[in-house]
């Protein structure tokens, strides 16, 4: 083989690593900033439209269960919840527990939203944090001040999904972290008894 045609062939051999290289280092931004806000439109639609069906409040909550099922990132949320006793969870013990979790915080959230029947939420931006979009939202409530709303949505996970809420200052993985934290010291640890816990709060 010719050195000359080695040469060239080395050289268009290491241009092809470098573009690999340069590729991998760039941020994969495969979301963006009008596709978080607009996960987060169409899940305060779905909230609205379940607030204003008239429903009784126990159907209600499964409905704003099924929604985040649906628009967050449960897994996530659930894991970050348990904290390091997630990684001693079996398979079977974490999949109760997150089923557990998503009931509770359907409950518990929906009755959040309940407080919004009557009102006006309007999403008035989404920028780039770090490794995720922070979307920010107010809630223009009857009688009362607004109420900010932020969600923070990321696809790490292969989809699209929030995977945090700060209402008025109040970071959801934060409290519920502590929540769920003192609910299973009070268990000894037992993630079990923490899971039937969870079935019945909210």
């Amino acid at each position: 083989m010719p050195n000359e045609f080695r040469r060239h062939n080395r050289r268009g051999f290491l241009g092809l690593i470098g573009a690999g290289l340069a590729l991998v280092a760039q941020p994969a931004w495969a979301l963006d900033t009008d596709e978080a806000r607009a996960l987060i439109e169409k899940s305060l639609d779905e909230v609205y439209t379940v607030i204003n069906s008239g429903q009784p409040p126990a159907q209600m909550f499964k409905a704003f269960e099924a929604i985040f099922a649906r628009y967050a990132d449960v897994d996530i949320i659930a894991r970050s919840a348990l904290g390091p006793a997630a990684r001693q969870a079996g398979a079977a013990g974490f999949a109760a527990y997150k089923q557990a979790f998503q009931g509770y915080i359907g409950r518990k959230y929906g009755k959040r939203f309940r407080e919004f029947i009557g009102s006006e939420i309007e999403v008035t931006g989404a920028r780039p944090v770090k490794s995720f979009y922070a979307v920010t939202s107010v809630a223009y409530l009857k009688g009362r001040s607004p109420m900010e709303v932020e969600w923070h949505v990321s696809d790490k996970s292969g989809q699209s999904r929030y995977f945090n809420i700060i209402i008025e200052g109040v970071n959801m993985l934060a409290s519920e972290r502590a929540e769920i934290g003192a609910m299973l010291a009070r268990r000894k640890g037992d993630i079990a008894a923490l899971t039937a816990d969870l079935q019945q709060a909210g």
